[in-house]
């Protein structure tokens, strides 16, 4: 075939104006508008239930809990406690319902049936988990600095980026997780309340490890979720109950152990495919 004729058969082809988008980008589109759509229960509602938690807790035992030796008033070592709380549990609540509700109403094919590799799946359910967690942390911190104006400068921020982002990260894995392996809410539900809930309360959101009986001090050594909120903490007051590269190491370790079966189930496509 000659020149001419090439160009002629090109010319007839009909070209797109716009670039395709990566089928996992359209689903991570999908993600975020299905929590926006009804940003006053994903959004709205958590950021209330951590102003309850501030003003309550604030109110009960500012004066009476010392922490870091007195540096700190109890107020303002809640907060970032609370905010923290509330990126991991709205990350995981995301990932987890997604799945979930697409399984119960049958809608879960259409996710299945487009070429997407597992990475694909785990980075647009991840990446749009990840978006509502900080967005729900960044809406409690501007509410909750109404209490303590100081916690404005913030003299670590690239250790707060860091550890929003890697909690948020498990914990929307973990909850791809709970909504692979659950085949009803009641399910979901039990993974959320006897694994998420006691972890997150457990963590030293609410109080400094160093105030508990050295036994429950080294128990909570063994709770990622208490590096993830110890190291946040740190990049508030750079002052902490471990050494933040320590938590950072223990945060990254966790992160690739969950993305790592979390991808391995997607690949298998277990109880997702069969």
């Amino acid at each position: 075939m000659n020149t001419s004729a090439i160009e002629k058969a090109d010319a007839g082809k009909v070209r797109s104006p716009v670039p395709t988008r990566p089928g996992w980008l359209t689903l991570f589109r999908k993600e975020i508008l299905r929590f926006w759509k009804v940003a006053f229960q994903t959004i709205a509602a958590p950021i209330l239930t951590s102003l309850l938690y501030l003003l309550i807790f604030s109110h009960v035992l500012e004066g009476r809990v010392a922490v870091f030796g007195g540096r700190v008033s109890y107020t303002a070592f809640l907060i970032p406690g609370l905010v923290m709380m509330s990126v991991l549990q709205n990350a995981f609540a995301n990932a987890s319902s997604s799945l979930i509700q697409s399984k119960i109403t049958g809608n879960l094919i259409f996710v299945l049936l487009p070429p997407l590799s597992a990475l694909d799946l785990f980075a647009a359910y991840v990446l749009a988990a990840i978006v509502r967690g900080i967005a729900v942390g960044c809406g409690v911190y501007v509410v909750t600095l109404f209490f303590d104006p100081a916690l404005l400068a913030v003299p670590h921020p690239l250790w707060v980026l860091g550890f929003a982002f890697l909690g948020s990260a498990i914990l929307a894995t973990l909850g791809l997780v709970a909504g692979i392996w659950a085949d009803k809410f009641d399910e979901l539900a039990a993974f959320q309340n006897f694994i998420i809930l006691p972890l997150t309360f457990l963590s030293g959101v609410f109080y400094s490890i160093h105030s508990l009986p050295p036994f429950w001090q080294t128990l909570s050594h063994a709770n990622p979720f208490f590096y993830m909120i110890d190291g946040f903490r740190y990049g508030f007051f750079g002052v902490s109950d471990v050494s933040p590269a320590l938590s950072l190491g223990v945060v990254a370790i966790a992160a690739l152990a969950c993305a790592s079966v979390a991808i391995a189930l997607l690949h298998r496509g277990f109880k997702l495919r069969n």
